[in-house]
């Protein structure tokens, strides 16, 4: 375990972000309340762990990054302590390795490290050049990262735009200056890596880890020399050697590319081109002032505010782009494509389908648009639209925005592929032909599973399958595909096959049908029965059909001792399952798996008791820890981030494709949202009471707890009466 560093209270840490981020602003702004290393820190509590962290373990909490990203960029240009671990900075950390040109937070990319240096500096043992730094000379901000590296004695800031890093290096000594490439290390395997210097102050090359990066480099001072050492090794490294300069900073414009080092030069060209350091920052601060004040709240305190707009900046930073300024792109099968629009990596989307995706439309549709038709594009060269990890979501995801309106897209190719996804074997779906033919996917009985224990995970995907058969459903129906539509309802209906009446349980069955009987309810497992998740987990998934699922129990009543039961049975801390962390009692914030399960009183009349552990979750999960900096699980791709937006505001996407909301309380008295028709919409919560007794919708009394999707086409005032 590594030591952490402590003694800042929160309160002092909110002052500190807010100062830090604020530096050089002459007006506030919405922007000074993101707070970029909140999920930078470890949770380490095990009281709200679970469990107790094994010695050497880090938990999987938050893994977000601190550094600077436009909105959903192909730049992400971040400080390394550490490769391999998510995001590659760990708060904890007292070196830095380079600064790293792509990110997420999930174990991959963190691409072309670059490092100033001064003098002969000696490598550690694992041959990394790095210095150490301190929390006191670091700050951060939207569009913006500073660090000073006390062994080196170079001050260190930030800033990009949507395809390139702009660097700034303050030099205490005008000699000896040096820059490191180090190509041979990324948070993927590097295969090789070229670099070569054009004309006296230019550099060009790439790294390859699996896919190609380029890069075109420029900087304001000559280079005297550039040293390569094992050129395309995993081993090696470059160095650029400076000619010995005078008082002004060194300044390095990098631009990336995935197509061709030309593409990269082009990009680097176009979005900085003559422009400098404090023009390109000011510029990325208000790109980022303009969306988060889409969302504009009053009332709630200090530290909501700050959780709110922290929130909402990450669950903006991903997909990232992967198309040029001339709308080049590689394709899924390494192929270089162009297009008119803006190409995105694949969305999160076991994650992030829940909650964040219905969130990047309503703030961002352009980008929602354009992720769309670059899943189609997947779609038209591999037969599939793209999964990921689990499930087939992206039904939900891109039935989810259509049905919201977001429609100015290829509806017609884009629905059969997802059908192929739905009814094609091999293809999208492992276990399709089985989930097809029987109505579930089975397991083998193992005699002593673990954790670890791998097998069909067949609990957790006929339930998410029969979600994704709703989803596709409903854009048949939209469609007029009666035929269709009605065999993929049916199916819908599987996941009551995966529930035991004995057991109560959605429980592993065997290729026979039978019941598992190695079966212990409470034990997760990575991909046995379940798909990181224990049986109480996963036993209140059917956002599509809670009335069938309520049945199930035998009604209301039976339904309601349950869901007790879920946020009460203890949990058993000998059960570690490193990324199933943040309890109360068998319900687990820290992973998604059961991220609607809080909302699930509202559909038998008891929201209060709803209301009462989404607080609980809202005011104790996140922005913890002594710095308070810490999150209650894997951000995944802004997924944790989302919930805690939508929650927070009163609006919550229990069944991401359908276009409907969700009200519970919001934790502000007001919210003005501009909605992105150019409407506005207005949610109001008078009074400080957290028990909603009524819900107006315009003015006239709502029926239940859902609210159209309509607000946010044509603008409304929603008021919540609580008591």
């Amino acid at each position: 375990m590594k030591i952490r560093i402590k003694g800042l209270s929160l309160g002092l840490v909110i002052l500190l972000a807010s100062f830090n981020v604020s530096k050089g602003q002459k007006t506030k702004s919405l922007t000074r309340y993101v707070n970029t290393f909140i999920g930078t820190a470890p949770l380490t509590d095990s009281a709200i762990l679970g469990y107790n962290l094994p010695q050497g373990w880090r938990s999987w909490a938050g893994l977000t990054f601190p550094g600077s990203s436009m909105p959903n960029a192909m730049v992400q240009l971040s400080p390394i302590t550490e490769y391999g671990s998510g995001a590659g900075y760990e708060y904890e950390d007292n070196m830095i390795y380079g600064f790293t040109h792509t990110n997420k937070g999930h174990w991959n990319l963190c691409n072309i490290p670059i490092l100033p240096i001064s003098e002969n500096p000696v490598p550690d043992k694992d041959g990394k050049f790095g210095s150490h730094f301190s929390h006191k000379k670091e700050s951060s901000a939207p569009g913006f990262y500073q660090v000073y590296l006390d062994d080196f004695g170079v001050n260190v800031s930030l800033t990009s735009t949507l395809r390139t890093g702009y660097h700034k290096y303050e030099y205490k000594n005008k000699t000896g200056r040096k820059i490191l490439f180090d190509l041979a290390r990324a948070n993927n395997r590097v295969g090789n890596w070229k670099i070569e210097k054009i004309g006296t102050r230019d550099l060009q090359g790439f790294q390859n880890v699996g896919e190609v990066i380029y890069f075109y480099a420029k900087l304001n001072t000559d280079i005297e020399r550039l040293e390569k050492q094992e050129e395309g090794s995993r081993k090696g490294f470059a160095m650029v050697h400076l000619a010995d300069g005078g008082k002004e900073p060194v300044e390095l414009k990098i631009g990336l590319s995935f197509v061709s080092v030309e593409n990269a030069k082009e990009n680097l060209e176009k979005e900085i081109g003559a422009k400098t350091f404090n023009q390109i920052r000011t510029e990325g601060t208000q790109t980022w002032e303009n969306i988060l004040s889409l969302i504009q709240v009053k009332g709630g305190t200090e530290k909501q505010k700050q959780m709110l707009y922290s929130s909402l900046y990450r669950s903006l930073l991903w997909p990232a782009l992967r198309s040029d300024v001339n709308g080049e792109y590689t394709d899924a099968k390494r192929k270089a494509g162009k297009a008119d629009f803006n190409y995105y990596t694949e969305p999160s989307l076991w994650d992030t389908y829940r909650n964040k995706d219905v969130l990047l439309g309503l703030i961002s549709p352009k980008v929602a648009l354009d992720v769309i038709k670059s899943m189609k594009d997947v779609g038209d060269k591999t037969g599939f639209i793209p999964t990921f990890f689990h499930g087939d979501h992206g039904a939900s995801s891109i039935v989810g925005a259509y049905l919201r309106g977001i429609d100015n897209f290829d509806v017609e190719g884009t629905y059969k592929l997802l059908l192929r996804n739905a009814n094609v074997s091999p293809g999208a779906r492992p276990h399709l032909e089985e989930y097809i033919q029987k109505g579930f996917i089975s397991d083998p009985d193992i005699a002593n599973p673990h954790v670890e224990t791998k097998a069909n995970a067949g609990v957790s995907k006929t339930l998410e399958y029969s979600y994704d058969d709703y989803s596709l459903a409903q854009m048949a129906k939209k469609l007029g595909d009666t035929a269709n539509y009605r065999i993929l309802m049916a199916r819908s209906q599987n996941f009551k096959n995966m529930f035991d009446p004995s057991t109560r349980f959605m429980r592993g069955r065997l290729a026979n049908g039978d019941w598992i009987k190695n079966f212990n309810p409470q034990y997760p497992y990575y991909e046995y029965m379940y798909r990181e998740a224990n049986a109480w987990q996963v036993s209140f998934f059917a956002p599509h059909d809670m009335p069938g699922l309520i049945k199930l129990y035998g009604g209301p009543a039976g339904f309601e001792s349950k869901l007790d039961s879920l946020f009460t049975v203890p949990w058993n801390p000998n059960y570690i399952a490193r990324n199933v962390e943040t309890m109360i009692g068998q319900y687990c914030q820290g992973n998604q798996p059961d991220h609607e399960a809080p909302f699930a009183y509202h559909f038998i009349g008891k929201p209060e008791k709803s209301q009462k552990i989404i607080d609980k979750i809202l005011n104790e999960l996140y922005g913890i820890g002594p710095e308070g900096l810490a999150l209650s699980g894997m951000d995944d791709a802004g997924e944790m981030s989302a919930w805690y937006v939508l929650s927070s505001l009163g609006m919550y996407t229990f069944s991401a494709t359908d276009p409907e909301y969700l009200v519970t309380a919001p934790l502000f008295d007001e919210i003005t949202w501009k909605t992105n028709t150019n409407k506005t919409l207005t949610i109001k919560k008078p009074g400080k009471g957290r028990g909603i007794t009524a819900i107006k919708v315009n003015g006239v009394e709502n029926k239940g707890y859902f609210v159209s999707h309509d607000l946010f086409k044509n603008g409304g005032n929603i008021e919540i009466i609580t008591k």
